[in-house]
């Protein structure tokens, strides 16, 4: 619910397919409605205020991640300390970041203040991470 209240805000819907589950987006940037919750609404808040402070974006692709796995940003301040991750990488010269919060994998690129992808513990056994050329622990 989390993310589906996010891609409401940006405009954008997905539906999971019937057949497979998998989340798809819906290009025409209309956005069903989902049920309004006191969360959706602090939510909004949370992303009017990062976005006229300069906060880092998530990419399409992110956000599909963020709902197949279940990521929930507003837990433990984990978007906070994201944006001070990305600025701790773009101070040191960074052009792409993994950000690490507890056990949550955040691929970023710093030059465009943006999230590429985002992943679990589970997902990141027995991966490599490439083209990177910064890692912050937070």
């Amino acid at each position: 619910m989390l993310i589906s209240e996010y891609l409401q805000l940006r405009n954008v819907s997905v539906t999971t397919g019937k057949a497979s589950g998998i989340p798809q987006v819906n290009q025409s940037g209309t956005a069903e409605s989902p049920q309004s919750s006191d969360f959706a609404k602090e939510l909004k808040n949370q992303l009017d205020a990062l976005n006229s402070s300069k906060g880092v974006q998530f990419s399409k692709h992110a956000v599909e991640r963020l709902n197949e796995r279940n990521i929930d940003l507003s837990e433990d301040d984990r978007l906070d300390r994201l944006n001070r991750a990305v600025e701790l990488a773009e101070r040191k010269g960074s052009n792409d970041a993994l950000v690490m919060i507890d056990t949550t994998a955040f691929l970023v690129s710093v030059k465009n203040n943006k999230v590429i992808t985002t992943l679990t513990a589970d997902d990141m056994q027995g991966n490599i991470f490439t083209n990177i050329d910064s890692t912050v622990i937070m």
